[in-house]
């Protein structure tokens, strides 16, 4: 396909995704199975151009003057793709799959400013979230935005149990890897860009091998400030498909115990086949939490990694953010005011529990954190900030801290996905 297929297919694409209100995975598949001719580079491409729209939706809209999905697609070409309206004319020409380009949107993307537009619209967020940004990053908040809006790179974390960083880079030099910036034991390959698209690790021999998981170097990050211990009971209380768990038990050289617990059973149930190509032997899977009872007030430390509006990974989900609502978020801090309350009875006098979340909304992270620690005054905040010294050192690039004790990770500040951190001490 040409450049003119592959987007008329990515407005398809886009119409269904606002026509019947679904997740841009389904829309894509069902694309795809419906065209079966597309070969997987278009596919790819056409996927790039929905994404890439849905991360700036808001702003490629207001300088389109238009929110219409062919609208969204050509400010895709003339404002991520590099294209001008000469060449992408150029490249147009003759296609006759490709779209009509109406003169009126091309007239007044040649006359609109996006200093000119309401702030929010620059961030490409939804207007309700802009008070949350600004509380949580002040003066920066909208470059903390803006940076929601990039591509995401592919991130891998190296297996110690199987294998070193350098063995993974090894296996897969041919698809660019390199190491991750902060992360001691994260690989990464860039995200690309127009119509390119990353490789599928997950077929190569290396991964089924168990040398290395799909894992953002933000996750890693966190995973590493839990400080597991060789030996220590570990319980992971929001396990889901296991990342973190598999970071931890790692860590622990599978000494000690790791136990991995979601009430959600299908999030839970990727988590076997991991732990088993990863050569883990240290961790238990629970899916009732009944049968942790005897383990109550036993745990080192407990992670609570906490349901939440994932405002964190936009750039992955992008579709996610304009679906979030405020009722969303009041149901995810119910949420993770329990997950607290319930995860806090298993931490033993002189244990951690630690808290993290995949938001970068303060009414989730902080706020949450400091009004636990007031009900339940047993509970006291680390500096977490010291914690990443001696993890990390002090030449890497700083996560967002407002009080050096929480740390918030971003695409802005450290190259990650949004990822908050917080660990307390349970007085002995």
């Amino acid at each position: 396909m040409r450049l003119g297929g592959r987007l008329s297919g990515a407005i398809e694409v886009l119409a269904d995704i606002e026509t019947r209100k679904r997740p841009v995975a389904d829309a894509l598949k069902d694309w795809g199975l419906a065209h079966r001719f597309a070969g997987s580079g278009d596919r790819a491409a056409i996927g790039n151009i929905v994404y890439d729209a849905l991360r700036m939706k808001l702003s490629h809209a207001y300088l389109m003057d238009d929110d219409g999905a062919a609208s969204l697609a050509l400010g895709v070409m003339l404002r991520q793709w590099g294209l001008t309206q000469e060449s992408l004319a150029r490249e147009l020409e003759g296609d006759k799959f490709a779209p009509d380009i109406p003169a009126a949107r091309l007239k007044a993307f040649a006359g609109r400013r996006l200093a000119d537009a309401p702030l929010h619209v620059q961030g490409d967020i939804p207007e309700w979230v802009q008070p949350s940004f600004e509380e949580n990053f002040s003066e920066d908040w909208l470059a903390e935005a803006q940076a929601l809006t990039g591509r995401p790179t592919l991130d891998l974390r190296a297996n110690t149990l199987k294998a070193s960083r350098e063995k993974v880079l090894k296996a897969l030099e041919r698809s660019g890897a390199e190491p991750t910036t902060i992360a001691r034991h994260g690989i990464r390959i860039p995200a690309g860009e127009g119509p390119s698209r990353l490789p599928n690790v997950t077929a190569e021999l290396s991964f089924q091998k168990g040398w290395f998981e799909v894992q953002d170097e933000g996750s890693q990050i966190v995973a590493d400030l839990v400080f597991a211990q060789e030996g220590e009971q570990v319980l992971d209380f929001c396990a889901g498909g296991g990342g973190k768990t598999l970071a931890m038990s790692a860590a622990m050289n599978n000494k000690g115990q790791v136990h991995a617990y979601d009430a959600d059973r299908k999030r839970l149930a990727p988590i076997i086949e991991r732990l088993k190509r990863a050569g883990t032997r240290n961790v238990q899977v629970h899916d009732d939490l009944s049968s942790l009872s005897p383990f109550a007030g036993r745990f080192d430390r407990v992670l609570v990694d906490a349901p939440c509006t994932g405002t964190g990974t936009w750039r992955r989900r992008p579709d996610t953010k304009w679906r979030l609502t405020d009722k969303n978020l009041e149901e995810r801090l119910s949420q993770q005011e329990e997950a607290l309350a319930s995860a806090a009875t298993f931490v033993r006098p002189g244990g951690y529990l630690l808290y993290v979340t995949c938001s970068v909304l303060p009414e989730e992270n902080e706020n949450q954190v400091y009004s636990f620690c007031e009900d339940n005054p047993e509970f006291e905040i680390l500096s977490a900030a010291e914690a990443w010294e001696d993890l990390f050192g002090t030449d890497k690039p700083k996560p967002w801290s407002a009080d050096m004790k929480t740390v918030t990770l971003t695409p802005a500040s450290t190259g990650t996905d949004g990822f908050f951190f917080c660990a307390m001490e349970r007085k002995a």
